[in-house]
């Protein structure tokens, strides 16, 4: 496994490249507190790159112009210009895979809910469902729109959706979804102590990589 730093056509990311032909490719953004070096976004790449993907964890825009901080709502819009940019720079000629954890994840299930021809298939970990403390404020919307397979990687105990909630919103999407579980297990997933990455992966070549759910 090689790993090359890419900056190119505004993009910053970090490159996994498998040792034989790749499967297809994953594009990755970071959640809102991180960047592409979080330890979710470095597990995640390495398990997919064993598994024979080319994986891309990208720096969303905003955190390309600053180093701290989260995102503004009012350049969401510019973020999901730059995982679209990405997904172009990368794509190859297996599936392209696309996603992230939290917000990154949030700004690539809406980006293929307008652009259903994007990606293949949709990758999103600790799904920021609603803001902690505030289950009335949902974000799924967009949901209905998506039309590609999709895994969902949640912790019983992240703040940001009960599994029950998480189960609800997922059936929205119109296409096949695979749901993970990590019990107790918080937002960031705790690669370092649970099984998170091979679980993910698990569910990515059941479901993503499969010819006939695409």
């Amino acid at each position: 496994m090689a790993v090359e730093t890419i900056e190119r056509d505004g993009v910053v990311a970090d490159v996994h490249t498998p040792t034989g032909p790749p499967r297809g490719v994953a594009v990755l953004a970071h959640g809102a507190g991180g960047n592409r070096h979080t330890a979710i976004m470095r597990a995640l790449a390495e398990e997919l790159t064993g598994r024979g993907l080319l994986v891309a964890r990208i720096d969303l825009p905003y955190r390309q112009r600053r180093p701290k901080g989260p995102p503004s709502p009012s350049t969401a819009a510019a973020d999901r210009d730059g995982i679209r940019t990405a997904c172009s720079l990368f794509r190859g000629d297996g599936p392209l895979i696309v996603g992230g954890h939290s917000y990154g994840g949030r700004q690539a299930s809406m980006l293929v809910a307008e652009e259903p021809g994007l990606a293949d298939g949709l990758l999103l970990t600790s799904y920021p469902l609603h803001p902690p403390g505030k289950p009335d404020r949902l974000r799924t919307d967009h949901l209905p729109q998506i039309r590609i397979p999709t895994v969902v990687v949640h912790g019983t105990s992240d703040p940001f959706a009960t599994s029950d909630e998480l189960t609800a919103a997922i059936e929205l999407i119109d296409a096949p979804t695979r749901l993970v579980e990590l019990e107790k297990t918080g937002h960031d997933l705790r690669p370092d102590r649970r099984p998170t990455a091979a679980l993910t992966a698990d569910a990515v070549e059941e479901l993503l990589l499969k010819e006939d759910s695409r």
